[in-house]
């Protein structure tokens, strides 16, 4: 048994056919008023280079964590900049209406080693690679 993903009633093939204004009034208010407000400023850029890359395997790479992920955005590879380095990110249905910098994290988890030789108490939460 397959399912069909579905945002909001409406199947992917329909997100894509919108226009952004219609897309817009699908999202939360946040996303909504983002993408209102912002499209013509960050999404131009973006698009050409989706259109460039439809067939290759290469990711696109970017530092607008903020951008919302767009039905037209499903399949590609993006590489996020999370401050030190381009973390790659496969944009999948389920990420309509997220931003990009979610999936992107942007500290290291802390794992706790035990002290050394006259080590003091704030020593406990040294990151280990």
């Amino acid at each position: 048994m397959s399912t069909v993903f579905r945002y909001r009633g409406y199947t992917l093939e329909q997100l894509q056919a919108m226009n952004v204004s219609d897309l817009a009034a699908l999202l939360k208010s946040r996303e909504r008023r983002f993408l209102l407000r912002n499209y013509r400023t960050y999404y131009p850029h973006i698009m050409k280079q989706i259109e460039k890359k439809k067939g290759v395997d290469k990711p696109i790479k970017t530092h607008l964590r903020e951008l919302v992920i767009l039905p037209q955005m499903v399949d590609l590879t993006f590489a996020v900049y999370n401050g030190k380095e381009f973390v790659p990110v496969k944009v999948t249905p389920e990420m309509i209406g997220h931003r990009l910098g979610e999936f992107s994290i942007t500290c290291k988890r802390v794992i706790h080693g035990e002290p050394g030789l006259k080590a003091t108490r704030s020593s406990f939460a040294v990151p280990l690679k």
